[in-house]
């Protein structure tokens, strides 16, 4: 039964750690156009992890809902979704190509934002 187990748990390991699915560091923006009913929070907020592989991008899954943007370097909008607390996947449009910025609204005081290159 051990040796059932560790085969199990070996090949479970070898088999996440193939997978090619890099994180997207983000950052905490704080967005000073809502204002602050509550004052500042006690604990800092922490970003969500985001992954991506070629065009898809992987969610956590226990998350808020999310408006993702994806932003050109000159500030417009090339596309925008929603990302439901029950998604974990978003493919992007393949006509993307270059890099980008990806910003995350859940709709509070703070916008997680980071780059992204297609």
């Amino acid at each position: 039964m051990k040796k059932l187990f560790l085969i199990v748990l070996g090949a479970f390991i070898l088999s996440t750690s193939a997978m090619a699915w890099n994180l997207i560091p983000l950052s905490v923006n704080y967005d000073e156009e809502q204002p602050i009913s509550h004052g500042y929070p006690k604990a800092p907020i922490r970003a969500p992890k985001v992954y991506i592989e070629d065009y898809t991008l992987l969610f956590a899954v226990d998350h808020p809902d999310y408006i993702l943007n994806i932003m050109d370097e000159d500030g417009a909008v090339v596309y925008s979704t929603v990302v439901y607390s029950t998604q974990t996947q978003v493919v992007l449009p393949s006509t993307l190509s270059g890099l980008y910025e990806i910003q995350l609204d859940f709709g509070g005081n703070y916008i997680f934002v980071g780059e992204l290159e297609l």
